[in-house]
């Protein structure tokens, strides 16, 4: 069977930071970042990408569906 390995794309300026996608992420891979967006919120982040299995947790509970996650085999 294929290995699956995902990317998290987050869109900055929507993001208001809520951390349910962090807190969903099974990997880990998501964080708050440190700087903030044009709206003052500390955005969402891949900090480790290379933990990422493209499971979509993190797409599925968010409230404002700023995230799109994408799956390539490996």
């Amino acid at each position: 069977m294929a290995k699956i390995k995902g990317a998290v794309k987050v869109d900055i300026e929507k993001c208001k930071g809520c951390g349910l996608c962090v807190e969903a992420c099974p990997t880990k891979t998501l964080d708050l970042s440190k700087e903030v967006n044009s709206k003052g919120y500390n955005y969402a982040y891949m900090a480790d990408p290379d933990s990422c299995i493209g499971c979509a947790n993190c797409a599925l509970v968010c409230p404002d569906s700023v995230i799109t996650v994408y799956k390539t085999k490996i």
